[in-house]
């Protein structure tokens, strides 16, 4: 296949690979949201036992499993962009590397490993 195919199937990849850090970086809101919500249900116990039930009460009320955007804990927001962005994504990637490469992943880099690894040197195989 041609130099300019291999070039441009490489930039849909590697935009694909973009989208996957920002889908981890969405894992990580995810979690940390989670984790924060049950830190300040600890915090609001510990305000109840210290003599601070009104205080308690308050953040239970107003923040404790409070939506993060209008609707959706982010669970929700994970499941929406995986639904309607990440995997639509991933399925078109796969079309154009079937269509244009036979299948065939990283051929942009596999090209470069050949070109720049040296010969015959330990640590410098093409294969494992």
């Amino acid at each position: 296949m041609d130099d300019a195919t291999v070039e441009a199937v490489g930039a849909v990849s590697e935009a694909l690979e973009w989208v996957e850090r920002a889908r981890g970086h969405l894992y990580s809101f995810h979690q940390l949201i989670g984790r924060a919500d049950l830190l300040l249900g600890d915090a609001c116990d510990k305000l109840r036992e210290a003599g601070h039930p009104q205080v308690a009460e308050r953040l239970e009320t107003e923040v404790l499993g409070r939506n993060v955007i209008h609707g959706r804990w982010t669970f929700q927001i994970v499941e929406d962009f995986d639904d309607n962005y990440w995997s639509v994504f991933r399925d078109h990637e796969k079309q154009v590397r079937d269509e244009l490469q036979r299948g065939v992943r990283h051929v942009y880099e596999a090209e470069m490993k050949e070109r720049r690894r040296t010969h015959g040197r330990p640590g410098h195989e093409k294969r494992p």
